[in-house]
């Protein structure tokens, strides 16, 4: 069974690089969410039920039940498809990415979800230069050396993907955490920066608690644990796999 990396947004696969360099098993596979790095279908709609769709087929691909890794939009994607399709995922680790009531979503989120104010961010985004791009996700909490690939990878196709999935979402955790709450456990870890600035530490506790799995918490990391704590990352997955 292979382990499945499911990234977030506004990131591409290469955000999970060096994660895959501290795995030692062989059958990682990484998705890439159409329109991030690659070119969406003809017609893609870019909802969050259509994330969740397309990921559901992916995994139904795979012909067995996979040890699914996620991270922001791809943890939230993931408790959806786990919830729908208990029967495709043997393990879950996930992080970044709360699917709950409670949560409210952060400003920039808020701006994406707003007609016109989102237009008007991610066309001032696309308008600068990507050394100037990326020192604001640097500003937003990215570190540099990630920040730099995300600058590279934004275009008009994952700005327009960007908006209509968060504009899908406005309400994602009243109409998903009951699933959720609902689902069959399997072996969960739940990964938290302690200075994450979009999602405090109390959701991703009521998320270990709602997956009945361990929350490992990173001092001194952001958002992106896979990213800033490799090594800590793999050795708990591979504990999970065992």
């Amino acid at each position: 069974m292979p382990a499945v990396l499911v990234h977030g947004v506004p990131d591409t696969t290469r955000m999970w690089d060096p994660l895959r360099a501290e795995l030692a098993r062989d059958d990682v596979e990484v998705l890439a969410l159409p329109g991030f790095g690659n070119a969406a279908p003809a017609g893609w709609t870019a909802t969050k039920e259509a994330y969740a769709g397309w990921l559901e087929d992916r995994l139904v691909a795979f012909g067995e039940p996979v040890d699914l890794v996620a991270h922001d939009w791809g943890a939230i994607l993931a408790q959806r498809v786990a919830s729908v399709r208990p029967d495709l995922v043997r393990t879950i680790a996930v992080g970044s990415g709360p699917c709950d009531e409670t949560y409210t979503w952060h400003p920039m989120a808020q701006a994406w979800q707003t007609p016109e104010v989102g237009e008007q961010i991610v066309e001032g985004m696309l308008a600068l230069p990507a050394a100037d791009l990326a020192a604001g996700l640097v500003g937003g909490g990215a570190p540099p050396d990630l920040a730099a690939l995300q600058a590279d990878a934004l275009d008009a196709e994952m700005a327009r993907c960007i908006l209509a999935l968060y504009r899908s979402a406005v309400t994602v955790g009243a109409e998903w955490q009951p699933g959720v709450d609902a689902m069959p456990h399997r072996p969960a870890v739940v990964f938290h920066g302690a200075d994450d600035p979009y999602v405090a530490r109390e959701f991703m506790a009521r998320m270990a608690a709602r997956l009945d799995g361990r929350l490992e918490v990173f001092d001194g990391c952001g958002h992106w644990w896979a990213w800033e704590r490799a090594p800590q990352v793999a050795a708990a997955l591979t504990d999970l796999w065992r």
